[in-house]
């Protein structure tokens, strides 16, 4: 157990030196320096550990870091590593990729209880955790969600000037002053295209971003899912690759169904699974509660489209799908002839330059840089977190 824990703090060593100068300005609203016990969870690639590594090397406290699916430790109960490394006087742990751990939720809930003076912080890449987790361990541990990054956060990471976050239905003209040296329609393509995810830093996006995904499908999923089979996986692999090019976000359930011989109550809980692994966003029309018809279904990462050539109406509300949910709960317009979304009681239109505005208050337009009466542009709602 010394070999294991010190080969865990050279690994330590070694991401604390190869943290990143400029980090995700969204960092700073979570607030888990005084959390005992923390969930930090959010799809592959988003910086959870960048995140993790960066609070535990400017705490006061004495963390170790180390990830559950080590080799080192694939036979070692998780109570047993944990309660070593309290031992060797460290006043907290980082447990990343928590579900590889066998029984994790029954150690980590009993880790806590037994440690009343130790801090705890796990993390993964889905919420999904939380329902194979024991029914208890939720209200021990806080939860806290990295999205995807935002337009706002690139243009920090890329260009070094913060904006404060803006809602693009009340723009501040100053924010537009702010920005206005910069070719903005340019830095937005560079960013929806291959800056989602900070991962762009790394350079080859769409390759890691194609290995991002097919992880999440088979690699995780399987984990959280007893029953999953291999057809299933399969069936989630053609629904995104359906998605990306389908001139209409949906899918025919009746078609999948026979195409893949599976009953429909089936296809639905694999559509939950995949919305709650955020690997898809399901847009519901007002009070409706299921997926149902004239629900719009969009890849949670807008730049899978672009990466594998996707359809770009769709790569466009997916995008806006995305920056509104962290702030707004977004419905599918009851009547597709009066607009696409219902945001807040706001009613929008996405479309390119030329896109009338049907029944809507707004129109979110791609290709245009400032806005003009009622028409946004697209880059705006990319500076709402």
């Amino acid at each position: 157990m010394d070999k294991v824990i010190e080969q865990f703090e050279l690994t330590l060593e070694r991401l604390k030196t190869y943290l990143p100068e400029k980090k995700r300005p969204f960092y700073k609203s979570i607030q888990i320096d005084e959390i005992r016990g923390a969930l930090v969870y959010g799809l592959r690639g988003v910086g959870k550990t960048t995140f993790l590594i960066d609070k535990i090397t400017s705490s006061k406290k004495n963390f170790l870091y180390f990830s559950a699916d080590h080799p080192l430790i694939s036979s070692l109960p998780l109570y047993d590593i944990v309660s070593a490394i309290f031992k060797k006087g460290y006043d907290g742990v980082v447990i990343d990729e928590i579900h590889h751990a066998n029984k994790w939720s029954e150690h980590v809930k009993a880790i806590y209880d037994d440690y009343p003076n130790k801090t705890v912080w796990i993390s993964d890449s889905s919420n999904l955790i939380l329902k194979k987790s024991v029914a208890d361990l939720s209200r021990r541990f806080v939860q806290f969600r990295i999205p995807l990054m935002s337009f706002r956060e690139y243009i920090f990471l890329t260009q070094d000037i913060l904006i404060d976050p803006t809602d693009p239905f009340d723009m501040d003209r100053s924010v537009l002053i702010k920005l206005k040296d910069m070719n903005i329609l340019k830095l937005f393509a560079d960013y929806i295209n291959g800056g989602i995810r900070p991962i762009f830093t790394e350079g080859e996006y769409c390759s890691r971003l194609k290995g991002l995904l097919e992880k999440s499908i088979y690699y995780d999923i399987p984990f959280y899912v007893s029953s999953i089979q291999d057809n299933h996986l399969r069936v989630m692999s053609a629904i995104i690759g359906h998605l990306i090019n389908a001139p209409i976000p949906t899918i025919s359930v009746s078609n999948m169904c026979n195409e893949w011989d599976l009953g429909k109550e089936k296809l639905y809980s694999l559509l939950y699974v995949m919305e709650r692994s955020e690997l898809i966003n399901i847009v519901r029309k007002p009070g409706k509660f299921t997926y149902t018809k004239g629900a719009k279904i969009f890849l949670s990462d807008p730049s899978i489209y672009s990466c594998f050539k996707g359809n770009l109406g769709s790569a466009r509300e997916a995008f806006v799908v995305m920056c509104l949910k962290e702030k707004y709960e977004v419905f599918a317009c009851k009547y597709e002839k009066e607009c696409d979304f219902v945001v807040n009681g706001i009613k929008i239109e996405v479309g390119g330059r030329s896109k009338k505005s049907k029944d809507a208050d707004f129109v979110v337009s791609d290709e245009i840089d400032f806005p003009v009466r009622n028409k946004i542009p697209l880059w705006m709602l990319g500076l709402l977190y």
